[in-house]
């Protein structure tokens, strides 16, 4: 139902849907940081990062929320006083009750996240996650009684289990024979208290990626006939092929190094590129990663990448490409700027007439000098 107010809980429901915050990484501080989710708002404000001039535009805007890729918070506060920004900025939202989600390296990890819309930006094709995620998927193994399994395997399909890469609705089932003996406070399904009872029933094995668990484990208990479901939980060392770090992918036509370089300044409107020496290669198959990304180069070139665009590069990075491929640094804004859209995209679509606005505050804090 499209709705003109939301409470901050649907909003974060919302993006989570997509990018679960569970796909966060350790360090990071993804999620409702200044508010309360069962607030109200008319309209949301979005912005890379949360500085004090963001804050201020928003209470002219007179909303009462700032949807951020960066977190504001990140390390525990010790104390709020004016003397540092961080405090500053938690200080205002909180006097003026506004409202500070950020939403970072869980759109980083998820598919469709920060990476794809880069990836899309400079229109690659054939999208994969350079650096998939370990220790995520799980498999669910529960015991049905033969007469009640589509029912309980839909309910766990709807939920979010049996997802296989390109496809979903993925189990494996096979018949067997339960026992048990119901005690004297049972309320059993079937058989009669203090007898044993056997019944005709099928083990049913589903994948689920842990932030899906609950919700998958809850819609299988309601959907299962039993007062005592029989399941177990079994850790996978998988990779999850939907969450990762990085994106690869290739552009439709290969193109020479200083068209590629050209292209990626234009389209994400970047001034200055920082980059290792051309050496005349064809540009085809591309690596990126929003942000820091010097840590993927081993996956960038394990995967025979023709370029790896990301940020943050040192000076040895650069050495360290070895000419293998083309290191671009991009700049840290310039390859998260297009988070907004994706922030944008899953409040409108659920919710049209939602005001949602842009920060015009330039939030970049690096400045760039051309010599004459």
């Amino acid at each position: 139902m499209d709705k003109k107010i939301l409470h901050i809980d649907e909003i974060l429901s919302l993006f989570a849907q997509e990018a679960p915050f569970q796909l966060q990484e350790n360090y990071d501080n993804s999620g409702l940081i200044v508010g309360d989710r069962r607030w109200q708002t008319d309209s949301a404000l979005l912005s890379v990062d949360v500085t004090e001039d963001v804050v201020d535009e928003a209470i002219r805007l007179n909303t009462k929320l700032i949807v951020a890729h960066h977190p504001i918070i990140f390390k525990g506060l010790k104390k709020l006083t004016p003397d540092d920004a961080v405090s500053r900025v938690v200080m205002k939202a909180i006097r003026h009750d506004i409202a500070i989600i950020a939403v970072h390296t869980n759109l980083d990890n998820s598919f469709s996240g920060t990476n794809f819309i880069l990836s899309k930006k400079l229109g690659l094709n054939g999208l994969t996650i350079l650096d998939p995620k370990e220790e995520i998927l799980k498999k669910l193994v529960v015991f049905v009684p033969t007469a009640h399994l589509t029912e309980v395997r839909q309910a766990i399909f709807t939920a979010g289990g049996g997802h296989i890469g390109q496809y979903d609705s993925c189990s494996f089932s096979t018949p067997g024979k339960g026992s048990f003996r119901a005690g004297e406070n049972a309320n059993p399904f079937v058989g009669e208290i203090g007898n044993l009872h056997e019944e005709e029933e099928q083990r049913l094995e589903v994948i689920v990626p842990s932030f899906r668990l609950n919700a998958v484990i809850n819609a299988m208990l309601k959907a299962h006939p039993y007062e005592e479901v029989a399941y177990d939980l079994i850790p996978l060392d998988n990779r999850f092929d939907r969450a990762g770090s990085g994106m690869i992918g290739s552009l439709p036509e290969a193109m020479d190094e200083h068209d590629f370089l050209e292209m990626i300044a234009v389209r994400c409107d970047i001034p200055v590129l920082r980059h290792t020496h051309l050496n005349g290669k064809k540009i085809k198959k591309v690596a990126v990663c929003g942000g820091s990304g010097a840590f993927l180069l081993g996956a960038a070139k394990a995967a025979g990448a023709d370029a790896f665009v990301t940020a943050d590069l040192k000076y040895h990075d650069f050495h360290d490409a070895d000419n293998k491929l083309l290191f671009v640094d991009a700049g840290h804004y310039e390859t998260e700027q297009f988070t907004k859209e994706w922030m944008a995209d899953k409040i409108k679509k659920k919710n049209p007439n939602f005001a949602v606005r842009f920060s015009e505050v330039n939030t970049n804090p690096i400045s760039y000098f051309l010599k004459s």
